[in-house]
């Protein structure tokens, strides 16, 4: 963060100074946990339903904080206090960022591949100029200040992903750090149970656009006819990206490898040039392009550009992580959450990487689906079934529609089992895996990384025995 005075700090916030020396600066980061508190920073204490952060405040001066931004006075604790500790880091974000008048915000949204595609940006960002990006899916209230206050004068980007749960969320997170780039990667049913509909999801994720300046830019997926129409919404210039006929930035000629990684000729307004992704999947190309569009914008040349797109790898953990096991196993980690979008495009990923090798999905529940929750589950194992996965392992009650829909289909080859918990789909795969297997594991965030931990344990197991190390570490190889 910008070095600031308490006092100015305080003025920023709306807040008011209780045994703190107005002079006082805080030169380092601001925390809301106090164990990463050092010399310099501010502590944001929040109360919890098991935690207080007013408990932890004497200790986070003692750690060398200046102050403690809080809601109720400490005894012997240099505070600034305010009403509300969330609202007032946000107010803080906003004061740092409008003081940084080179500071380029990128922001992205979508109902699916938000953290993949923030991390790529941020990869391509970081190769013009200092860059700053939330670790994994950190695109809340809380996340969105936290990021911004890591920006300081050398920062020349700030890629920052927005989540929300509702309408107005995207406007707010907008108000404390406006982007001068907004990206809009889809709009699916993720959440749909809070939204209600996929049309208040795109209203939703359009309040985006609607927050740029006029000399902004709306990067926009063509192959999405709701974010596509989002173009009306918005006075900033529009790129549209995809693999539609009128796409500004597209891809043709997409190929995917033996291992999923999508190769394609990248096609830009100055000329076109070859791409190799070392991601797996074939959604990876729409996410690279969504890169790509916001990399050309910010100046790099098409020729690195295309060089930079094969040479990102994966940031963020447990999304199309995918590891070789000593035994031959391959292993599809999708693991950190999922709704029917990304369910389809891990399965077709599946389907890919197995051609001619037995495939086996472990799949779990999808939350927040609303009145499609049904639905929603049915046609996940109506897929897997239709795109030939060889053994289906549901796993719990909750996600019991995907057997469902898997052995509905009638002239599927393959089998389905439905299992009470991670441990009994842990079993099932150590009884039944061979050589040349390829296993995905997905599921929201229920116990679902059990299942792909297990098999990581196991590889590691395997390969001390046989001396492979190198295998063992599970390293990406997407």
């Amino acid at each position: 963060m910008i070095a600031l005075s308490l006092a100015e700090v305080a003025a920023a916030v709306d807040g008011r100074l209780v045994a703190a020396d107005p002079d006082a600066r805080v030169t380092g980061s601001v925390e809301f946990d106090s164990r990463r508190v050092g010399p310099g920073a501010l502590f944001v204490a929040f109360p919890g339903e098991k935690a207080d952060g007013h408990d932890f405040a004497a200790a986070a001066v003692a750690s060398g904080a200046v102050a403690v931004l809080g809601t109720r006075e400490v005894p012997g604790v240099p505070m600034v206090l305010v009403d509300d500790a969330l609202a007032a880091m946000g107010r803080l974000a906003r004061a740092v960022v409008d003081r940084l008048p080179g500071l380029t915000v990128i922001g992205l949204t979508g109902s699916s591949g938000k953290t993949t595609t923030k991390d790529l940006i941020a990869q391509l960002a970081a190769r013009l100029g200092p860059t700053v990006a939330p670790p994994g899916s950190f695109n809340n209230e809380l996340g969105h200040p936290w990021t911004a206050l890591q920006a300081g004068p050398e920062t020349c980007y700030l890629v920052m992903e927005k989540g929300a749960r509702g309408v107005g969320h995207v406007r707010y997170l907008c108000d404390v750090v406006p982007p001068r780039i907004s990206v809009v990667l889809n709009v699916g049913v993720a959440h749909i149970g809070e939204f209600g509909s996929r049309e208040i999801i795109a209203l939703a994720k359009g309040e985006l656009v609607e927050a740029l300046p006029a000399d902004g830019l709306a990067v926009l997926n063509a192959d999405d006819p709701l974010v596509a129409a989002m173009a009306g919404r918005t006075r900033a210039r529009v790129v549209r990206y995809g693999e539609a006929a009128d796409a500004d930035i597209r891809a043709e000629d997409v190929t995917s490898d033996e291992r999923g990684r999508p190769s394609y000729t990248l096609v830009t307004p100055e000329g076109t040039a070859p791409v190799r992704l070392g991601l797996t999947g074939r959604h990876q190309v729409s996410n690279s392009l969504a890169a790509a569009a916001v990399a050309r914008e910010l100046g790099m040349p098409l020729t690195e550009l295309a060089v930079a797109l094969g040479e990102m790898g994966l940031v963020s953990t447990r999304r199309m992580d995918v590891f070789e096991r000593a035994d031959g196993v391959t292993v599809i980690d999708d693991s950190y959450n999922a709704n029917p979008a990304s369910m389809a495009v891990a399965l077709r990923a599946l389907a890919g990487i197995g051609q001619d090798r037995r495939t086996v999905a472990v799949l779990g529940y999808m939350a927040e689906l609303g009145p499609y929750e049904h639905e929603g589950h049915v046609e996940v194992g109506r897929l897997a079934a239709e795109l030939g996965v060889d053994r289906l392992l549901v796993v719990g009650e909750p996600a019991a529609p995907i057997h469902e829909g898997a052995t509905s289909v009638g002239d599927w080859g393959g089998g389905s089992v439905l299992l009470t918990d991670q441990a009994a789909a842990v079993e099932v795969l150590r009884d039944e895996l061979r050589p040349g297997d390829v296993v995905l594991v997905k599921g929201s965030r229920y116990r679902t990384w059990e299942v792909a931990d297990a098999l990581r344990a196991d590889a590691a197991a395997g390969s001390a025995t046989t001396g492979d190390t190198d295998v063992a570490a599970g390293g990406n190889v997407a």
